[in-house]
């Protein structure tokens, strides 16, 4: 079995979830991998985190009190300032879960709960690039291709 990647030191990471259980668990599987936590129980506090700190990965909980995280999402996608961070959706709720694979609006992987501090860290690495920064998958490719064009 290969060694799995880690995102370098000090990767921000913002976990948005209303179960106070579900923040707790990730902040420690993500903390004793050396990255940064930001916390929010709503979907409007963590747009707000998002926006004044840029985290470098946002998981985003679906089912949220108020604002959901397909609303949530939108709004992150919306925004010059946040429409890069990758985001991992996450939820425990089975229609939820449907309606994610049924729209795909914008978010870079999901997560079913209960989730395994193994599946967390290989979600993670599949968001990667060269230097260890999770990246959004669509935006490498169109980084990628106006590199190429204006080299040409």
């Amino acid at each position: 079995m290969r060694d799995r990647q880690n995102a370098r030191p000090g990767t921000s990471a913002l976990i948005v979830d209303d179960s106070p259980t579900i923040v707790a668990a990730l902040r420690k599987m993500l903390n004793s991998a050396g990255y940064v936590t930001l916390e929010a129980l709503t979907a409007e506090e963590g747009i707000e985190i998002a926006r004044d700190l840029t985290p470098d990965i946002i998981f985003l909980d679906i089912v949220l009190p108020g604002m959901n995280g397909f609303a949530a999402l939108r709004t992150l996608r919306r925004d010059p300032l946040t429409k890069d961070i990758p985001v991992i959706m996450i939820s425990g709720n089975e229609q939820a879960t449907e309606q994610f694979f049924g729209t795909r609006i914008g978010a870079d992987d999901f997560m079913k709960k209960p989730f395994s501090r193994l599946e967390v860290f290989a979600r993670i690495e599949r968001l990667l690039d060269a230097d260890m920064v999770p990246r959004r998958l669509a935006a490498a490719t169109t980084h990628m291709e106006v590199t190429s064009v204006s080299n040409a």
